[in-house]
């Protein structure tokens, strides 16, 4: 994980995050318990490829005017379009503190659903976890090929690391499995009856 460079951000200038952002830089605010508030901007391509490694939960270290933190991003204001960062909002992590932060969740298995017309209804993508800042992960990997139809995923069915504890509710339901319907099962034994009753219909012939 790099360190990145930020400078102090002036609020007293008119239009001042416009202008940064023009110039390639993105404008946030570092908060905690031990600090005041502070506004800065940030070189956007750094920022960027830090994001891309760790996810738009994760640890941040950067140096604002020659003082170190290290940080948990906490919000991140995009375009809509471009999807540009606009607005970065940042934690400091006091040192050996656990934090408290949402961690997306990444479905392993959702091709071997499909195969058999299964639809995906998600309530969830991402759990609230607590942890240590190394031990925070990038997302956690849930595996769901074994589901079949009218199956549910809850909180509670979600493996993670010893280092991590899931701190959602846990009987809150993640997905569900349906049909193209809308969660019809398929009545594999309504098919037999009805050729049953097919079969009863045709006159026997004698010989």
């Amino acid at each position: 994980m790099e360190l990145i460079n930020a400078n102090i951000r002036n609020k007293s200038v008119n239009h001042a995050a416009k202008k940064n952002r023009k110039s390639g830089l993105v404008p946030g605010i570092l908060y905690g318990k031990n600090i005041e508030n502070t506004l800065f901007e940030i070189g956007e391509m750094e920022l960027q490829r830090e994001v891309a490694c760790n996810g738009e939960h994760g640890i941040l270290n950067i140096n604002i005017d020659g003082k170190k933190h290290k940080t948990l991003i906490k919000e991140i204001q995009k375009d809509s379009v471009k999807h540009k960062i606009l607005h970065i909002d940042l934690e400091e992590l006091s040192e050996n503190s656990k934090l408290v932060t949402e961690v997306p969740l990444t479905f392993k298995g959702e091709d071997s659903i499909r195969k058999f017309g299964g639809i995906l209804q998600k309530s969830k993508d991402s759990v609230k976890i607590r942890c240590e800042a190394d031990n925070l992960p990038r997302n956690i990997n849930v595996d769901i090929s074994n589901l079949s139809f009218g199956d549910s995923l809850r909180v509670a069915d979600i493996e993670a690391s010893s280092e991590i504890s899931i701190i959602d509710d846990l009987n809150s339901i993640v997905l569900t499995v349906t049909g193209a319907s809308g969660g019809d099962i398929p009545d594999e034994s309504g098919e037999g009856e009805e050729d049953t009753e097919n079969h009863s219909e045709v006159p026997s012939t004698s010989v």
